[in-house]
């Protein structure tokens, strides 16, 4: 990497917090990437808000959560990434059927705690192996729940370090696809739902298992590779083109669920990468269909 490290100069406040050449294979959930030039976590919004003020405007910024639904190429990514995953972890509930959710609360936990709260239908963010802004960030949904159906507003921050209060209605939402003000991140949300008292924990452990026997579970993944095209399931049309079990390097797509790949352990993201390219190529070819990526692709080649 170069030193843009030596270049940037930060206030005593946060350059003794700024991590150097971070390998991101850390904080991915494909175990895979290159190194940050940058790596910040965040105390909370305020602290977020106030270190991009300070970071100068054309050092480029990721924001990442928990990892999954994102390829970091093995040269790495330049630039500030900023983790919420450990810090942004408030969950309150504010009236009887609405809550405070921060950008960095796993959507398991929302999924847990609503039931606990009586809450509904929350059950599907159990299904989500991400946090909630990732999940607003692309609509995110399981079991036929979508993350934006019980958004009332959302809270962000743009580049220059101020926050703002936004409702749905200023965001194109479609399926796992959110379009909103640009150079903005989300740090929260408040959700409505309704009163469901009882019931709804064992149809999490319901769903848990279902996806327990239908996904690759405990195998490094990134989540869905694919969106699912009008009509039909990615799933299905790779399998039916004959790639469950293909493989380059050390990636391979799942026999278990052919939108998933996995990393068998040394697979770097250039292996990733190719098989989900070989992937889109052989369904077009033998299906005539376009896949879109729902995973996100970032960072430079080695």
């Amino acid at each position: 990497m170069t030193a843009l490290s030596d270049t940037v100069d930060l206030p005593a406040e946060f350059a003794g917090r700024v991590l150097h050449d971070v390998p991101l294979s850390r904080h991915t959930s494909w175990h895979v990437g290159g190194p940050a030039e940058l790596f910040f976590t965040p105390r909370d919004a305020r602290d977020l808000a106030a270190f991009l003020r300070k970071l100068p405007a054309e050092v480029p910024v990721l924001v990442i959560g928990l990892g999954s639904n994102l390829l970091v190429r093995d040269g790495g990514v330049r630039g500030a990434v900023i983790s919420l995953h450990g810090a942004l972890g408030a969950l309150d509930r504010l009236s009887a059927t609405r809550i405070h959710v921060e950008a960095g609360v796993p959507c398991a936990r929302i999924a847990r705690q609503c039931v606990k709260w009586g809450l509904g239908p929350a059950e599907f963010f159990a299904g989500i192996p991400g946090t909630l802004g990732g999940a607003l960030a692309m609509n995110a949904g399981a079991w036929g729940g979508e993350t934006w159906r019980h958004v009332q507003e959302v809270d962000v921050v743009d580049r220059a370090g101020a926050l703002h209060v936004r409702t749905p209605d200023e965001y194109e939402i479609g399926y796992r696809r959110v379009r909103g003000p640009a150079n903005e991140w989300f740090v929260g949300a408040r959700m409505e739902f309704e009163r469901r008292p009882g019931g709804q924990e064992s149809a999490i452990r319901e769903l848990l298992e279902r996806r327990k026997q239908t996904q690759p579970i405990g195998e490094w993944s990134g989540g869905s590779t694919f969106v699912n095209p009008p009509g039909d399931h990615a799933a299905r049309l790779i399998e039916a083109a004959g790639l469950k079990g293909y493989r380059i390097g050390d990636a391979s797509v799942s026999e278990k669920h052919a939108n998933f790949i996995v990393n068998h352990g040394a697979a770097r993201a250039a292996d990733v990468e190719a098989l989900i390219r070989h992937v889109q190529r052989t369904v077009a070819a033998v299906h005539h269909v376009d896949l879109e990526t729902e995973v996100r692709i970032v960072g430079e080649p080695a």
